[in-house]
């Protein structure tokens, strides 16, 4: 009933019928009558009113569920809209050039010619028992990438779809992974204390040996992926090989005493074989860079230099591998030559402990990373910081890719942010000037202040030297 004397309110001011207090007063002319023809319209509109209470609503010309979708179509939507950003994922993920691991466990792709950096975990999913503590290429055509998590657990991620695909859990001894390798479809992983295991596609055919506690390193030779090299704290080198893994082909013997009798601490931090020999080149925590061949007779280095006064965590091979470029804890870096044991130059810029160095197979560039949360690339030859990305995240390792002319790629076009640009630019230029004012100081000199105030200076008076 309210509904109804609403409505006929508003019909009556519609069709200009004076209400009380609001001084209106209906039109009159010539053959027309506004009572008669206003209480006839005020009639039918009762009538219609009447009908509708008993009938119901008129139905609409158009159907509700038109305007609001349904949860399918919600979900379809929904769907469609993650697919195209997997697919917009996995198209830039091709043209990254560095792959870095965070200690909070995400997976970052770097495009150094954006200068932009893709995070490929979930930000709901982070964790601090899963940070990345090793990874390395699943295969030679770099597709692959497998990540070792501190919670004892391989991923494999696929650069070309851009997500991981895989995951297998690699438990056994303690300790988080301390290298990671692949040999013939199988997964070759070392822990802390000393595990050091093949895992295959049947766990009846795993192999696994222990090479000693406190281990810091573990890295495969390019030459025979069979061969394996490990070392840590109170850990001399070994070299093993998996196809017979009871013994190392290679052990390493510790340094004569120094000036004192007294013995040298052992503590290898991180090594690499030099490609084309069996020699091996490893950095200490004792600031020490030492090169071990395993095919002469002298288990003992032949070859020691010293950097710094700082541990020495990380080393790559320079493309020449006639040198190496180490990094210490204290976040210094440089280059040592491997013929004479001497300090080539030093790479400046870092911040923190650096946790990986990895040098460009041909090209003279070398990329690292650490607790400052920067990813750097070098220039080896010149010393010039080429890249530096911020990475938000403290980053324990990293992996550079090996293709030659990345710098001359064409990756896919970004998102077009020119008009974006232009649009600022006309609003800036749209603006007016507003002049400032200038402040004087009260300090500055009298006849300044008023020349600049447009005012004619006073004239100082004469005083007399006296009599």
């Amino acid at each position: 009933m309210h509904n109804e004397q609403a409505a006929e309110g508003n019909v009556r001011v519609a069709l200009g019928v004076g209400r009380k207090g609001f001084g209106m007063t209906p039109q009159t002319g010539s053959g027309f009558s506004p009572t008669s023809h206003t209480s006839r319209n005020l009639t039918n509109i009762r009538l219609a009113a009447q009908h509708r209470k008993r009938s119901g609503p008129a139905p609409l010309p158009f159907s509700v569920s038109t305007l609001r979708p349904t949860q399918t179509h919600r979900r379809k939507r929904a769907g469609a809209d993650r697919e195209h950003y997997r697919g917009k994922m996995a198209s830039s993920a091709r043209w990254n050039h560095v792959w870095v691991g965070s200690e909070t466990g995400i997976l970052k792709g770097v495009n150094l010619r954006r200068r932009q950096a893709t995070n490929y975990v979930a930000a709901s999913a982070l964790r601090r028992d899963e940070g990345v503590c090793a990874m390395c290429w699943g295969d030679p055509s770099e597709s692959e990438i497998l990540v070792g998590c501190l919670d004892r657990s391989v991923k494999l991620f696929s650069t070309e779809k851009g997500k991981f695909t895989e995951s297998r859990q690699c438990l056994g001894g303690e300790g988080s992974f301390c290298g990671l390798a692949v040999h013939d479809s199988s997964i070759i992983t070392c822990v802390e204390s000393g595990l050091l295991k093949v895992w295959r596609d049947a766990s009846s055919e795993n192999v696994e040996t222990q090479v000693g506690a406190g281990v810091c390193c573990m890295r495969q030779n390019p030459a025979q992926p069979q061969c394996v090299g490990t070392g840590g704290k109170e850990n001399a080198l070994k070299v093993w090989d998996l196809h017979q893994p009871e013994e190392p082909i290679f052990r390493a013997k510790n340094v004569r005493n120094d000036w004192l009798n007294l013995r040298v601490p052992v503590w290898e931090h991180d090594l690499q074989f030099l490609p084309g020999s069996e020699k091996i080149v490893t950095c200490t925590g004792h600031h020490q860079v030492r090169l071990y061949d395993p095919s002469s007779p002298q288990r003992r280095p032949v070859l020691e230099a010293t950097y710094g006064e700082y541990p020495l965590t990380a080393l790559s091979l320079t493309p020449a591998a006639d040198s190496v470029v180490v990094g210490s804890s204290h976040g210094d870096m440089a280059v040592i030559d491997l013929r004479q044991g001497r300090l080539v130059k030093c790479l400046k810029g870092f911040a923190g402990s650096v946790r990986s160095v990895q040098c460009h197979p041909t090209l003279p560039l070398v990329a690292s990373c650490g607790l400052d949360r920067f990813l750097r690339v070098h220039n080896i030859e010149d010393k010039r910081l080429v890249h530096k990305v911020y990475l938000k995240s403290r980053l324990n390792c990293l992996l550079l890719t090996s293709r030659e002319r990345w710098e001359d790629e064409e990756p896919e076009p970004a998102a077009p942010q020119a008009d974006v640009k232009e649009e600022e630019d006309e609003l800036w230029d749209g603006m007016e000037t507003v002049a400032t004012k200038t402040v004087l100081k009260r300090n500055m000199d009298p006849h300044v202040r008023e020349t600049q105030l447009g005012k004619r200076p006073k004239k100082q008076k004469r005083t007399s030297a006296g009599p």
